[in-house]
C-alpha cells in the first residue's frame, strides 16, 4: 500500500523531528503534523521505516535479477561452443578429429562460478588449522616466530615439504627467549 502524498511528506517531517530528537509527545509532532496521539506518531514512523525498508528490498531484488541475468546471456552464447563437437583443425590446416572449445568450456565453468557465489550457492569454505602430527594448535604462551613459521606452513595442505617442517615446531615455555627464528636460546 503507498502512500499519500500528503502523508510521504507528514512523514517525511516526523523522521526530521525524531532525528533532531524531538519526543513523541511534544508538540510539534502531535500538534502540528496532525497526530492524534503521540502512540499515533509512533506507529506512523514504523510504516514509514519499513516501507523505506520494502524499497530497498525491492531494489535490491532487481538488481539481483539484472546481475543474474547477464551470467545467463553470456552462458547461453557460449554454451554450443563448450557442449557440441565441432571439427579440429591444427595449425597447418590438417583435421585432428572433433572436440568442444576448451576455452568455452573455462568460460561455462566461471559462469557457473559466478552465479553460485552471487546466489550464495557455494557452501562456506572450512579451514582448519592442526599442529604437529595432526593435533591441536596450542596457541597459549607461543612466540611470534612459532607463530610465524605456522601461518607460512598452513597456507598449502597438498605441499609434501609441510608435514617435514611440522617436526621444526617446538613450544616456548614462558620466559624462555627465542632468536629471531624461533629457537630456544
Amino acid at each position: 500500500m503507498r502512500s499519500t502524498p500528503d502523508t510521504a511528506v507528514r512523514r517525511a517531517a516526523l523522521i526530521r523531528l525524531r532525528r533532531q530528537g524531538v519526543p513523541f509527545d511534544d508538540t510539534r509532532i502531535v500538534d502540528d503534523l496532525g497526530y492524534p496521539f503521540p502512540s499515533a506518531a509512533r506507529k506512523d514512523l514504523v510504516h514509514a521505516l519499513k516501507a523505506n525498508l520494502d524499497d530497498e528490498a525491492a531494489e535490491a531484488s532487481i538488481y539481483r535479477q539484472q546481475e543474474n541475468e547477464r551470467p545467463d546471456a553470456l552462458l547461453a552464447a557460449v554454451w554450443p561452443q563448450a557442449t557440441e563437437k565441432r571439427p579440429i583443425i591444427g595449425k597447418d590446416g590438417e583435421f585432428n578429429g572433433e572436440g568442444v572449445d576448451i576455452r568455452a568450456v573455462d568460460t561455462v565453468i566461471r559462469l557457473i562460478d559466478r552465479r553460485a557465489k552471487l546466489n550464495g550457492l557455494d557452501a562456506p569454505a572450512t579451514v582448519e588449522l592442526s599442529g604437529p602430527g595432526g593435533g591441536s594448535v596450542r596457541l597459549g604462551h607461543v612466540g611470534l616466530a612459532e607463530l610465524n613459521k605456522l601461518i607460512a606452513t598452513a597456507g598449502d595442505p597438498d605441499d609434501a615439504d609441510a608435514d617435514e617442517e611440522d617436526d621444526d615446531f617446538g613450544y616456548v615455555n614462558e620466559g624462555e627467549e627465542t632468536d629471531d627464528e624461533g629457537d630456544t636460546a
